[in-house]
């Protein structure tokens, strides 16, 4: 385990990732553990210090994996990156297509009510069939990777990335720990059936009370 602390070295240098296929998680809470607050989304618990590392470990991935449900409340607009949309409805939020947007790729499920209408709105190249009444998260990140997507980050939510990490798609998990206590009934980072993924801590930061970590799965 490593553990900088300090403004010696860079944010770049800490969250390096290896060469070849990688998927990182990137995940926002508070100290007790709320993954929203009070308007129910993300923006009303992260800071300027969380953005730094949102808006670095974007630039360093070649695609964004985000649950549909999240697109939408969080209000995903446009991107240059391509976003890859997980939906078992197979519905593409509508923010996401505009000037400057990356390409837009569904990953759905053959029994998808809206794969029809996204397959026309995306074009067949950019929708993913991948089963039948679930998404097959481990045959995405590998036909994403054959794209040329090797460098991968999911920004959740909660329910898909406790899915990527039951079928053993997340390589690293990235948390920052705002220094706030919200109570209340919120969210936690990973929502849904039990899993069970031990997890190595690789780097510790810390920056005006707000703690940056990375985690490798064992």
């Amino acid at each position: 385990m490593r553990v900088l602390i300090g403004p010696d070295v860079s944010l770049r240098e800490v969250y390096a990732a290896p060469d070849g296929p990688w998927l990182r998680a990137n995940m926002v809470s508070t100290v007790d553990g709320a993954s929203t607050g009070d308007n129910g989304t993300s923006t009303s618990i992260n800071n300027a210090v969380d953005q730094v590392v949102f808006n670095l470990l974007r630039e360093l991935t070649d695609a964004i994996v985000v649950g549909a449900g999240t697109l939408r409340a969080e209000q995903y607009r446009p991107n240059p990156k391509p976003i890859v949309v997980v939906s078992r409805s197979g519905k593409v939020p509508p923010g996401l297509l505009g000037p400057g947007s990356g390409p837009v790729i569904l990953a759905t499920c053959s029994a998808a009510d809206g794969l029809a209408a996204s397959t026309e709105l995306l074009g067949a190249d950019n929708v993913m069939v991948l089963g039948s009444h679930r998404v097959d998260l481990a045959r995405m990140r590998t036909e994403l990777v054959d794209r040329g997507y090797t460098q991968l980050l999911s920004e959740g939510g909660p329910h898909l990335l406790r899915d990527l990490l039951d079928q053993g798609c997340v390589d690293e998990v990235d948390t920052t720990t705002t220094p706030l206590l919200v109570c209340g009934r919120h969210p936690r980072i990973t929502d849904g059936p039990p899993v069970d993924v031990p997890l190595a801590l690789r780097t510790l930061v810390e920056q005006d009370g707000t703690l940056m970590a990375r985690w490798t799965t064992a």
